[in-house]
């Protein structure tokens, strides 16, 4: 999302600082994460120069007033574009047009690419730095089981307890032996979403709560927060390591690395444009395991950042780069490159079976399970 001059008092000196931080992270054009960002930091400062006392005290509450409204009007209009993105995709997906259904199999196609392995494997987990939810969407669509760390029915809470949470099943006449329950992955999303909410801290301190807004809700819904400074959970792109250490980031970033750093793993990327240092730090940890590999999809080189990660990890063996406009569209990724969704070793039993009974003399097509579907993580 672009970026918009402030023009407030000390607008054009956050704007320069906007723009420096943006180059050291080699993003090119600061966006309007980069702004919420540094406004963030400053009012952080004016709070402390307004607990002086003295007459700088009067003059950095005056700023402070400014900036924090400055502050809501740009979290209004990052909530506001996300929400607008989701209204279109909600429109164009109920219209009922052959348009509509072709957007609905390619998300379903891309989704269960991945989504679709044997129970028994590990689960298909999703980290994405979207604010948005559709992802979310696409799984009501399929009919797939997200796991989060959010706890609770009219009021999901997030906790920060790693149990392992799993969903089984008994099957039919047998008991005492539970099956893991197919269509089920984990989600986190590392920078927040549009509904999540700091609720009323207890004795154990913040509460992050996801409220019930609808997909697409309206500017006006009233799950909104009144002043988003206060209430939103979304979490810009951090140029320090030291913002990974909040309230709940920290502990969305100890699940991606755990997840991810593990023997085996296999990370595919979508269109992450590896601006992001904390991210690419747990990447090139992962790949200090020589069992492990990353994938890279995307529609472009990211101005660069990609070639500099892959020259810094030096890893050229377990790293496998897909990067043109006809890998970024996700068309012609779903159409033309990606393998179609696995099917669970029962189903290929029985097709085996079937192909015995035929008689020989009809032609019956044979086919092979295809693993790497399921072989990201």
């Amino acid at each position: 999302m672009g970026s918009v001059p402030f023009e407030c008092e000390l607008g054009n000196v956050v704007d320069r600082v906007v723009v420096e931080s943006a180059g050291r992270a080699e993003r090119g054009e600061p966006n309007l994460e980069d702004q919420v960002r540094t406004a963030r930091e400053l009012i952080a400062g004016l709070r402390i120069l307004s607990a002086d006392g003295s007459d700088l005290s009067d003059r950095a509450t005056q700023l402070l007033k400014t900036w924090e409204t400055e502050l809501d009007a740009r979290l209004r209009s990052l909530l506001g574009g996300v929400l607008n993105t989701e209204r279109e995709i909600d429109a164009a997906l109920r219209s009922g047009t052959a348009d509509a259904n072709r957007i609905r199999r390619l998300l379903s196609s891309f989704l269960l690419t991945f989504a679709s392995r044997a129970a028994s494997r590990e689960r298909l987990h999703i980290f994405t730095t979207n604010y948005d939810r559709l992802i979310e969407y696409g799984g009501d669509l399929l009919g797939l089981r997200i796991l989060d760390r959010f706890v609770g029915r009219l009021e999901p809470v997030f906790r920060a307890s790693r149990l392992g949470v799993d969903l089984h099943y008994n099957p039919p006449g047998i008991r005492g032996e539970p099956r893991y329950l197919e269509g089920v992955v984990r989600l986190t999303k590392l920078h927040g979403s549009v509904d999540w909410r700091q609720g009323e801290s207890g004795v154990g301190g913040p509460r992050i709560v996801r409220e019930a807004l609808p997909f697409g809700a309206p500017s006006d819904h009233p799950a909104l927060p009144s002043s988003p400074r206060e209430g939103l959970i979304v979490y810009p792109n951090p140029a320090k390591d030291i913002e990974t250490l909040e309230y709940p980031y920290a502990e969305l970033f100890r699940d991606f690395a755990a997840a991810v750093c593990q023997p085996n793993t296999v990370v595919v990327t979508y269109g992450y444009g590896f601006g992001d240092d904390h991210i690419n730090r747990v990447l090139r940890d992962m790949l200090t395991i020589p069992s492990t590999h990353l994938a890279v999809l995307s529609y472009d080189e990211a101005s660069g950042r990609i070639e500099r990660f892959v020259e810094a990890v030096s890893r050229d063996e377990q790293l496998t780069l897909l990067i043109g406009n006809h890998f970024g569209d996700l068309e012609e990724l779903v159409n033309y490159y990606l393998p179609k969704p696995a099917i669970d070793s029962t189903t290929w039993r029985m097709i085996e079976l079937v192909n015995r009974r035929t008689p020989h003399n009809v032609p019956v097509p044979r086919h092979e399970p295809d693993d790497a579907a399921g072989s990201s993580a």
